[in-house]
């Protein structure tokens, strides 16, 4: 078992820190824009739109994960709501970002006026790869982890850093870890999202001239929702809907959403793309016959 509890700052120069969970997810950043570029060159796309679409992007995606997060975990922030906004911005909520983050992707590529389903699979694999990097800053924070387990790669979460589902005893120190190891939730997305990537890679160019534009990232959903909807039951002190985690209802919906998206296209036959008109060569063409003298 892991009993490495490691600190969340990098560095620390003064008063100003430079904490882990940032630079796994501008590492994330940095990666999966070298994979929207490569993607977006493969398709047949503009690369440079990609810079100016991932700021966009980024940012109502920060926004939303953050609100998700502050409501799923609001028992941390009600006694003191300046941490909401300011650093070090420890906690996103992925479904937060994905919603905030996909509504001002659909008004940046329609602003642009190019194709979404297009664009949709360049950006699919790139929102794989991003997660894989991005969760381990969620290991230095210890953050996303699970119910407690005997497995050999179980980690230690200290005290100060447990949920209300898995308190220490009062007398232990905050740094203290009482001897307990819990499920690596952040580890299985992390692992997930690399091998989710290689598949819609293989599937995007394996199954090129079968899929449809957008397919790859109904794919990512359908992907992702169950593995969060699997991981959501390992977790407690959940934000619930009705008594259901609510992560859960989403990914939920999010799977079967996704599917019948998929059933319906590729139920239906492909639009059929009108042939262009084919010019007779000019040995072919009529010659008018000859006028008898």
């Amino acid at each position: 078992m892991l009993d490495l509890t490691p600190s969340p700052i990098a560095i620390q120069i003064g008063p100003l820190a430079v904490h882990w969970y940032g630079i796994a997810y501008a590492v994330g950043l940095g990666a999966a824009y070298w994979l929207l570029r490569r993607e977006a060159r493969f398709r047949g796309q503009d690369p440079e739109l990609v810079f100016n679409g991932m700021l966009v992007v980024a940012i109502a995606a920060l926004i939303g994960g953050r609100l998700y997060h502050v409501i799923d975990q609001w028992q941390l922030y009600k006694s003191d709501l300046l941490s909401i906004v300011l650093p070090p911005y420890s906690g996103l909520g992925v479904y937060g970002g994905l919603l905030t983050g996909t509504l001002a992707g659909v008004a940046y590529v329609r602003w642009k006026r190019h194709s979404l389903g297009v664009w949709a699979d360049i950006v699919a694999p790139s929102l794989f790869l991003m997660q894989a990097i991005g969760r381990w800053g969620n290991f230095f924070n210890q953050e996303l982890y699970g119910s407690p387990t005997n497995l050999p790669w179980g980690i230690a979460i200290q005290c100060g850093n447990r949920t209300q589902g898995y308190p220490c005893p009062a007398d232990l120190a905050s740094t203290a870890t009482d001897g307990q190891h819990f499920q690596p939730l952040f580890l299985y997305e992390s692992l997930s999202g690399f091998l989710g990537m290689l598949v819609l890679l293989y599937l995007g160019r394996r199954f090129r001239d079968r899929l449809r534009p957008g397919d790859l990232l109904l794919v990512f959903f359908v992907w992702y929702g169950t593995v969060r909807f699997v991981l959501e039951s390992l977790k407690s002190n959940n934000w619930l809907f009705f008594g259901i985690p609510t992560a859960q209802v989403a990914a939920g919906l999010s799977v079967l959403l996704a599917l019948a998206i998929l059933l319906v296209r590729h139920s239906r036959p492909p639009r059929a793309t009108p042939e262009p008109e084919q010019t007779p060569p000019p040995d072919a063409r009529a010659t008018p016959a000859p006028e008898n003298g």
